[in-house]
């Protein structure tokens, strides 16, 4: 119990050093003196809005329209039937920053399953940190992080006070209880936006919240069936996974490779995955935890 109230203690510590940075980042300098109208008005900076896959932005649509109309297409078969769907489906008024998106994310399972299957790295599967990869594109990483670590120790606390109070709940109710405890406290994020001032913020949708939801279980459950440590240990190489897929999710090049030869990047995937699967050797943390009995 002593151990689990110190993981407590340190989550909302870091839940509210985040907070803190964000609104010390956010925080305007005041002018010392009376400024003039005009003057107030050209001192404000205008923000430009963050570039986001996740919506149907002229920001990201016209230049992945832009690169569509400029390529030249060649015959159909054998090697371009991808393109022309993806000409058709634009056409016909599919966004085309989705088809990025869902041609990128076998991209991002297949380097989850490298660094599970080679590195070592565990996570929550494939599905959780891709997800959330997707999710750092739509809010942005510190604005994610800041949303998780909030869920994940208002979830802990109110597992803690059932847990001290002795109130014995089946596991169903309990999910549910909990869930209306992150609801409140993504809900208090949200009113103190005025205080906090992250564009970023205002701007988050459902989605995000749903899957850091789904992330916050998966962490309640291993703190309930092995411990404290090993959820922290988890959550903490799923968001290092999710912040590499992130990485890879927002390269432009990779964005306009994915949508100009689709061909090449799924067969690439697919190739990939296929030889991933023949590895049968020792993960690169299993060669460092075990270095004294090879070196010997």
């Amino acid at each position: 119990m002593r151990k689990v109230n110190i993981v407590a203690i340190f989550i909302t510590t870091l839940v509210l050093t985040f907070a803190v940075v964000t609104n010390v980042l956010a925080q305007k300098p005041s002018p010392t003196g009376t400024a003039s109208p005009s003057a107030e008005l050209e001192a404000e900076p205008i923000t430009a809005p963050r570039p986001d896959l996740t919506q149907i932005t002229e920001e990201t649509v016209g230049p992945l329209e832009k690169l569509l109309t400029e390529q030249s297409l060649g015959p159909i078969w054998p090697t371009n039937p991808v393109k022309y769907a993806i000409r058709a489906a634009v056409e016909a008024g599919v966004p085309p920053n989705t088809i990025v998106l869902l041609l990128l994310l076998p991209v991002i399972a297949a380097i989850i399953a490298a660094a599970r299957h080679i590195v070592g790295i565990r996570g929550f599967g494939i599905f959780l940190p891709a997800a959330l990869a997707v999710v750092f594109v739509a809010t942005g990483p510190v604005v994610g992080i800041i949303l998780f670590l909030i869920i994940v120790a208002v979830s802990t606390v109110t597992r803690l006070i059932l847990r001290k109070l002795k109130i014995k709940l089946q596991y169903l109710p309990r999910m549910a209880l909990l869930l209306l405890f992150v609801v409140m406290g993504v809900l208090g994020v949200l009113f103190a936006t005025p205080v906090i001032k992250q564009p970023d913020l205002t701007n988050v949708s459902i989605f995000p919240v749903l899957v850091l939801v789904l992330l916050a279980e998966d962490f309640s459950k291993v703190q309930i069936g092995k411990s404290a440590k090993t959820a922290i240990n988890l959550t903490t190489e799923t968001l290092i996974l999710s912040l590499a897929s992130y990485v890879f999710l927002t390269l432009k090049p990779l964005q306009e490779f994915a949508l100009l030869r689709p061909e090449i990047l799924l067969l690439s995937v697919a190739i990939f995955d296929f030889f991933l699967g023949k590895y049968v050797g020792l993960r690169f943390v299993e060669f460092w935890r075990f270095r004294k009995l090879i070196s010997g």
